[in-house]
């Protein structure tokens, strides 16, 4: 099977429907299929990469509280529509297709079945209410439909209508199972290694929450130290946040990092804490972080609860409370015993996310959408 997938946002800035869209085509291509991407992005920076072609520098728009950087217009069109009419593709596959940019591209060019996949979980959208009336006609070509999450699902239904199979994001679980602590990094008992990993500058990712809450940790585990990773995780964001000199001296800005020193990172944790306020559809950096050993403590919103098994595998506290989330990391370091055996559930809990999962619920879509297609061609030349 030869399939192309789209995906909207730039590979200069990587997030998770671009480490998703990458890591999809490599299931396929282990899987014996061709895969192709096609993706905003800097035409040198990508051009050792045989299977991915880029459509030129993106412009960063701000939405749902992140920043957006997608690729639209007519010198785009042309290229999208260049890549799909030479790819001879038997499935389309498109990553958020509704995003003016690449994917909304490639549907109104598509010829052959395509696929959806919606990652964005969002309250209200005034934008989006209003556009659907002017998109229904575009995703009526759309034949086979994904959600990330419960929470995207209901996004989808609540603002463009329809429905959707939910096939979560995938981890390549044993990639991280297989990290290696940095001795750097370590924490214990005494001096235990708190982790938050996420662009340190935009709210939603909730560090001011986790940096308010670290006061509190420190006043019962004063050898503790907190390590934030991501763009913009410098000493220079901790102190716009207002950290104490206490929480200051305590904490370790790496900056962004590689996907090698995040699994490191991650095996090296005691705790991963997932601040965030809002604006999450699934969580993959949770079953990261479960995956490779580290107990996790995630503010209560649905997406996170959805991955953390209502609280089963991980520890969950009001959002936006920083004396709650502090309390969940004293509840973790607290009690050893417990946090093991929520590790250990843990372990039997993310598999339903690793890739050989995941991956064979994507080709399933693909196979039901073909099935249906073959059978339409059939009855209309009256086999």
């Amino acid at each position: 099977m030869r399939v192309g997938l789209v995906c909207p946002y730039s590979l200069d800035v990587p997030g998770g429907v671009q480490y998703h869209v990458r890591d999809l085509a490599d299931f396929l291509r282990s899987r014996g299929h061709e895969a192709e991407i096609l993706a905003p992005g800097d035409d040198d920076a990508f051009a050792d990469q045989p299977h991915l072609t880029t459509i030129g520098r993106a412009v960063p728009v701000r939405y749902n509280g992140s920043v957006a950087r997608v690729s639209f217009g007519p010198t785009t069109a042309a290229r999208v529509r260049r890549w799909v009419d030479a790819g001879d593709f038997d499935v389309l596959h498109l990553h958020e297709p509704i995003t003016p940019s690449a994917s909304i591209l490639a549907l109104w060019a598509s010829q052959c079945p395509v696929v959806a996949t919606f990652h964005t979980s969002i309250e209200r959208s005034r934008a989006l209410h209003a556009a659907a009336p002017l998109l229904r006609g575009s995703l009526e070509r759309i034949l086979g439909r994904i959600a990330v999450s419960p929470e995207a699902l209901r996004t989808l239904r609540t603002h463009l209508g329809g429905d959707a199979v939910v096939i979560p994001n995938g981890v390549d679980t044993a990639a991280f199972a297989r990290a290696r602590p940095r001795p750097e990094w370590v924490g214990g008992a005494a001096r235990p290694t708190i982790v938050f990993l996420g662009r340190a500058d935009e709210p939603r990712k909730g560090l001011p929450v986790l940096v308010a809450a670290m006061d509190e940790v420190l006043a019962r585990w004063p050898g503790a130290r907190l390590f934030i990773a991501g763009p913009n995780a410098t000493a220079e964001t901790l102190a716009e946040l207002g950290a104490s000199e206490r929480v200051n001296a305590a904490t370790v800005a790496l900056g962004r990092v590689s996907e090698a020193d995040k699994a490191a990172l991650l095996a090296s944790a005691d705790v991963y804490v997932a601040p965030q306020t809002g604006g999450e559809s699934f969580g993959i950096v949770l079953v990261e972080a479960m995956a490779a050993g580290a107990a996790v403590v995630a503010s209560d919103l649905v997406a996170f609860r959805d991955v953390l098994g209502g609280g089963a595998v991980g520890s969950l506290f009001a959002v936006g409370d920083a004396t709650a989330c502090a309390a969940a990391i004293g509840r973790v370091l607290d009690d050893p015993v417990a946090t093991a055996r929520r590790a250990q559930a843990a372990t039997e809990h993310i598999r339903r996310y690793d890739w050989s999962v995941v991956g064979q619920s994507v080709l399933a879509v693909y196979d039901t959408v073909l099935t249906g297609v073959a059978r339409t061609t059939a009855v209309g030349e009256g086999r």
